[in-house]
């Protein structure tokens, strides 16, 4: 490696000229990129080479010289070593700024209308927001059994203490789950060997209805105390009224594949009927084990209320709505327009997108489950139908050229392409530009102190 003008395991001062995407401090020396995680644009550090590639190295924070005015302490314990956040030492109204420059960097490169991204809308409260913890357990270094969460790309396992962005009383049945565990002597899942029992505690909240689903995920079906279990969750949280969330549903769940995946395929329902309701709006959605729902409810309001005001639905609209989940969005769209379609590969997501808009008694809204690629030419043959608003909340990876194509045979007036992943949505537009023009890209905070941001971009004909 000739050229290279640093050395591993050597210290060297920089000057942190940038932030990346996911929050990192960029410096230069001569001309060679070093990422230091930490770092804040304006600062002056000392750092550690800890690795060295032809194009870029990293380096660790050992000491700050001159200090951003941006910086903050970290108000968490576990912050340096939890991967959950990683924003907490900068202030917050900066980390909506960094959001909106890291979208506005990747509108400027990819697409040939330069439009200026709106400001990121925050969260009022930017604090316990999460609906949803999965807390692995396992044996700590002295032997004691423990739960908490992944530390950043390992498998051990960091106990936490208050975390600042899960509902607390995740947390608090977790610490009873781990107390019962302990008393009872009941083994816990070991990686390597396949064997034990305990793997998972997975917590759901209603954030609305104030109804918590529990869910333990075993390696195996045998669960000698679940009774006990039980009994000794509901004297905890559902007797006590001090309590506002109460237990609605606990689940076992079974996962015997050794796989870093969380859930198993099959439940067993141990009390209660297996899901939990929650609001988004005025609509009721019914969440069970396996569905899935925004984690912050708050901003998906937000984000939603966004999205179809930038849509100005109207009466006469038909509205296709892809990779449609449990069916928010669309849901959230019935009562403006004549008739919303949509469609999702996943079954149970589907079969809970029905569920939702009977609850809500909706007439005007159908579902289908495929690949979008796969049924759409037919929904629309066996339909009659001519949609002139697409609605797409694709996962991470955007949406696929064949679904780009169909968009563009069906020439819908506007797409509303909301995303959870800025770089693949830019570069979904770019594909579509020579048809449609941006009108406006708003993104909003949905994860608080995480390089994540969701976006809603508007596109017009």
């Amino acid at each position: 490696m000739e050229n290279i003008p640093v050395e591993k395991n050597k210290e060297y001062i920089v000057d942190i000229i940038d932030n990346g995407f996911e929050g990192e401090g960029i410096a230069k020396i001569d001309g060679y990129t070093i990422f230091i995680n930490g770092g804040i644009k304006g600062e002056k550090c000392k750092i550690l080479i800890v690795k060295v590639t032809k194009s870029h190295g990293y380096g660790k924070l050992i000491d700050i010289i001159e200090k951003s005015k941006y910086r903050v302490e970290a108000d968490c314990t576990t912050y340096k070593r939890c991967g959950g956040c990683n924003l907490r030492h900068i202030e917050y109204n900066k980390t909506l700024e960094m959001k909106r420059d890291v979208v506005q960097n990747l509108v400027n490169k990819a697409l040939e209308n330069k439009i200026t991204v709106n400001n990121t809308i925050g969260m009022e409260k930017p604090y316990y927001y999460r609906n949803k913890a999965q807390y692995p357990f396992g044996i700590n270094k002295n032997g004691d059994k423990v739960f908490g969460i992944y530390a950043k790309r390992t498998h051990e396992i960091i106990e936490i203490d208050d975390c600042k962005i899960q509902n607390p009383i995740s947390e608090k049945m977790a610490r009873e789950v781990l107390e019962f565990v302990r008393e009872n002597n009941i083994s816990i899942y070991n990686e390597e060997t396949g064997k034990g029992l305990v793997r998972h505690l997975i917590v759901k909240v209603g954030i609305k209805t104030n109804e918590v689903m529990c869910v333990i995920v075993l390696n195996g079906e045998k669960f000698e105390k679940e009774q006990e279990f039980v009994n000794i969750l509901l004297e905890k949280f559902n007797k006590d009224n001090k309590n506002e969330f109460k237990i609605k549903t606990i689940v076992k769940n079974i996962n015997t594949k050794n796989s870093n995946v969380i859930l198993g395929d099959k439940n067993i329902v141990l009390y209660g009927d297996g899901y939990i309701n929650d609001k988004l709006g005025k609509y009721i959605f019914k969440i069970s084990p396996m569905s899935f729902y925004q984690t912050n409810p708050v901003q998906t309001e937000i984000l939603y209320n966004k999205a179809i005001e930038a849509a100005k639905l109207k009466k006469s609209d038909v509205v296709l709505d892809l990779y449609c989940g449990i069916g928010t969005i669309g849901i959230y769209a019935s009562s403006l327009v004549n008739k919303v379609y949509g469609i999702e590969i996943v079954e149970q997501a589907i079969e809970d997108a029905k569920e939702n808009a009977r609850i809500n008694n909706i007439e005007n809204i159908k579902f289908r489950c495929g690949a979008v690629e796969n049924i759409l030419e037919d929904l629309i043959k066996e339909e009659n139908i001519i949609p002139n608003i697409v609605f797409v909340d694709p996962p991470r990876r955007g949406l696929d050229k064949n679904t780009v194509d169909n968009i563009l045979k069906l020439k819908p007036e506007k797409v509303i392409y909301i995303s959870c992943n800025p770089a693949t949505m830019v570069r979904d537009i770019n594909m579509m530009e020579a048809e449609y023009d941006v009108k406006e890209i708003q993104p909003v905070d949905m994860f608080p102190y995480t390089s994540h941001v969701e976006c809603v971009a508007v596109l017009e004909l």
